[in-house]
């Protein structure tokens, strides 16, 4: 089954945000930390009392400024810091997926960066499992040829420490420069994962902003989805992500009951 809602409440509040999507028939929304996880447990625990009861699926996107690869430890830590705490909140609102941008080369080399985020995210995982979090550490595939994210990556990741992904299919294709078969991706993946879509500015450095999503599109994407059958929760990181993962959804029905 396909479920799709929306990156943030859209300047609501995370209350009113998951009020809205039930109330539009979306499946799920993500609750963003972009700046910084400014929650408290309370909160959290009624943002998830509320999802639960209006049938709303939440998962977290930790904040933006996070390298598990740089060269200083102070950033390091602070990487950590936000990525646990995100993992806190969400286990509080009940949200299984903790997504985040991991880190960037710099001047490592591909391997180099690699051991150094799987070794980040196994001592993370083993912080989370103390702790009795019942969440999953799902870093996303990246826009940008220069940070580290490439699908390839993440499922070595996904497979050497037990990790989850977020297949942000806008950002491959942005990383690709166009250039995606989103076929060929479904079979390298499981059946059920996080996933990231919308509209997408890209040059020749990669991603560039999000945009909005057109019914063109995310056709391709939508097609491909329903014929591979994936159990997948899909969240619009438009700039419209509520009316832009309303059209998403609408679209994805016409078209199962088209292929099925």
């Amino acid at each position: 089954m396909i479920k799709v809602g929306p990156a943030g409440s859209g300047g609501l509040g995370n209350l009113k945000g998951v009020q809205k999507a039930a109330e539009v028939g979306l499946d799920c929304m993500e609750v963003e930390f972009t700046y910084g996880v400014r929650m408290n447990i309370k909160t959290a625990k009624a943002v998830g009392a509320l999802a639960k009861k209006r049938g709303v699926i939440l998962s977290v996107h930790a904040p933006y400024y996070i390298n598990l690869a740089s060269d200083e430890k102070e950033k390091y830590d602070a990487s950590r810091i936000r990525i646990l705490d995100s993992c806190e909140k969400a286990h509080a609102m009940g949200a299984r997926n903790v997504v985040f941008h991991a880190g960037f080369y710099q001047k490592r080399t591909a391997g180099q960066t690699y051991n150094l985020i799987k070794k980040a995210v196994s001592g993370m995982q083993k912080s989370i499992a103390r702790k009795g979090w019942q969440v999953t550490l799902c870093p996303e595939t990246t826009g940008k040829p220069s940070q580290f994210g490439s699908l390839e990556e993440l499922l070595r990741l996904r497979q050497q420490t037990g990790c989850g992904i977020t297949v942000d299919f806008s950002h491959l294709y942005a990383r690709q420069q166009g250039e995606i078969d989103y076929a060929k991706i479904l079979t390298k993946l499981p059946k059920t994962f996080h996933a990231h879509f919308s509209g997408i500015e890209y040059g020749a450095k990669g991603e560039r902003k999000h945009i909005r999503t057109t019914k063109t599109f995310f056709e391709p994407l939508a097609r491909a989805l329903i014929k591979r059958q994936a159990n997948i929760t899909i969240i619009n990181e438009s700039p419209k992500p509520y009316e832009d993962a309303i059209m998403m959804k609408k679209l994805i029905k016409k078209l199962e009951f088209e292929i099925r």
